[in-house]
């Protein structure tokens, strides 16, 4: 018989105040889901089957940026004569000072601030952290941390939403021990009965039981709990289903904040002129019948365009002499920093505008992020992010997309950006083709802080007259996927 005993009461709230979230957030208006993550704590005995449990959790919640922490990787490091007593299995590690839990709070404050947090990585074999090695964290939406302290201290007690306490008979805990250690971490049966009998069942008794009473469901570890896992998991899916609409009800609320100006009167936002040229070809990209060579040339002529349009203002330096080549000698000529541009793809549709990057400035530093929407909700995620180093150093950040409808993916983009310590200032974003309605959805989100160089930008129409530029299709025709 499975049980389950559940505080309805214990999760505390998934967004930040506004006030607090325009003050974290870089001044913008926009809260994405990686800030104030849904923080999952998973404790019991040890060998008591919790990682099991939040190995279950992560796989059946099946959300991007699920992270799984184990509180092991938090051990301290030894000294050389604590390691030695490590090996001769006469060192307490189940006391609650041999993990640092400050760390432990640190790292998961981070997260759940929505900053990138590093987490240690810790070798059982050699009783020591791994020098050199961390595993690096950001933009995640759901962590779940388990360990025999994940339940013991207050500080992580109040950043979490859910805490699980995974209860086994301390038989089944040794057995399931032995087990681990004798065959995972090559350990001798009499040095771990050693172990057991002198620290770990004491301190389970003294330290870990507690914590049973900081739970907010308690499953059995032992018998047929899989009723009760499953009422668990249908618990965080609809906490999470929650948040998703939040995090959707806000982006549909950023694109309908009074603003009386045009888009033409906001000194953020910059169309093309519609000279002859400019007008010819937006003409032929949207022609069905245009062959996909033809629509690649044309495409890039726009881009580079626009991407020259943008680089208008770049940074410029004195340099030394020069001598043209009839020998003429120029004092202090100007010279283009181009090395502090740099260039973010958003995939796949940014990397339409790769060919007139490279043209435009052959040695740019390129990275990509890759946010797509959720099949089901619609909602934006990040799934992963490759960014230059030193990001924060460069002059000029290009946000590049080859189309904008909702805005949502650039919004996003745009918050990694900023997480990541570029300033609004540097970000420059460059579309193609973009929406009225996700236009003003950007600048209301960054409050007409962040550059918009657009190619064309479709006037929002009551009738739906532009329901065209709402279909995204530069991407499928420049690579010859529609």
């Amino acid at each position: 018989m499975s049980s389950l005993s559940f505080d309805q009461g214990s999760t505390s709230s998934l967004f930040l105040a506004k006030d607090n979230a325009d003050k974290d957030n870089h001044g913008s208006r926009y809260i994405p889901p990686w800030t104030t993550p849904y923080i999952i704590g998973v404790g019991g005995l040890s060998g008591s089957g919790k990682t099991s449990v939040a190995a279950k959790i992560v796989s059946s919640i099946n959300t991007p940026w699920t992270v799984l922490i184990s509180l092991d990787n938090f051990y301290k490091p030894l000294t050389p004569e604590e390691r030695e007593l490590a090996f001769k299995n006469t060192f307490d590690f189940d006391q609650p000072h041999s993990t640092d839990l400050d760390l432990a709070y640190q790292c998961l404050l981070s997260l759940k601030q929505g900053k990138k947090t590093t987490i240690p990585v810790y070798s059982f074999v050699h009783h020591n952290r791994v020098p050199d090695k961390s595993i690096t964290i950001y933009g995640s939406s759901v962590v779940v941390i388990e360990g025999i302290y994940a339940l013991y201290d207050q500080r992580l007690l109040d950043l979490m939403d859910l805490k699980i306490y995974v209860d086994a008979d301390l038989d089944v805990c040794l057995a399931r021990r032995l087990s681990r250690d004798i065959v995972s971490r090559g350990r001798d049966l009499e040095g771990c009965i050693k172990q057991w009998e002198d620290f770990v069942k004491p301190n389970a008794d003294k330290f870990v039981k507690p914590t049973m009473k900081n739970a907010d469901a308690i499953i059995p570890s032992m018998g047929n709990n899989g009723v009760a896992t499953q009422t668990l998991i249908n618990h965080i899916k609809s906490k999470l289903q929650l948040k998703s609409k939040k995090h959707l009800k806000e982006l549909v609320k950023l694109g309908y904040i009074q603003n009386t100006k045009a888009l033409s009167e906001m000194s953020n936002i910059h169309e093309l002129e519609p000279t002859n040229q400019v007008l010819s070809l937006r003409t032929m990209l949207l022609d069905k019948y245009l062959t996909r060579d033809d629509f690649v040339f044309y495409f890039d002529r726009i881009a580079t365009i626009l991407v020259s349009r943008a680089l208008d203002d770049i940074t410029c330096r004195k340099g030394s002499q020069i001598i043209t080549p009839s020998n003429i000698v120029i004092d202090s000529p100007t010279v283009v920093e181009f090395d502090k541009v740099t260039a973010i793809n958003i995939v796949r549709s940014g990397d339409c505008f790769m060919k007139s990057l490279k043209k435009t400035i052959p040695s740019i530093a390129v990275g990509k992020l890759l946010i797509q929407s959720d099949s089901h909700t619609g909602e934006p995620q990040l799934h992963c992010e490759f960014l230059p180093p030193q990001l924060e150093d460069f002059e000029q950040v290009l946000l590049v997309d080859a189309q904008i409808i909702s805005g949502a993916a650039i919004i996003m983009a745009i918050q990694v950006l900023l997480d990541h310590g570029v300033p609004l200032q540097k970000i420059k974003v460059i579309v193609y083709l973009a929406t009225e309605i996700g236009i003003r959805r950007i600048s209301n989100a960054f409050n007409d802080r962040v550059s918009i160089y657009a190619g064309h930008i479709v006037a929002t129409d009551a009738l739906g007259t532009d329901n065209w530029a709402r279909i995204r299709f530069v991407d499928s025709k420049y690579f010859g996927c529609d």
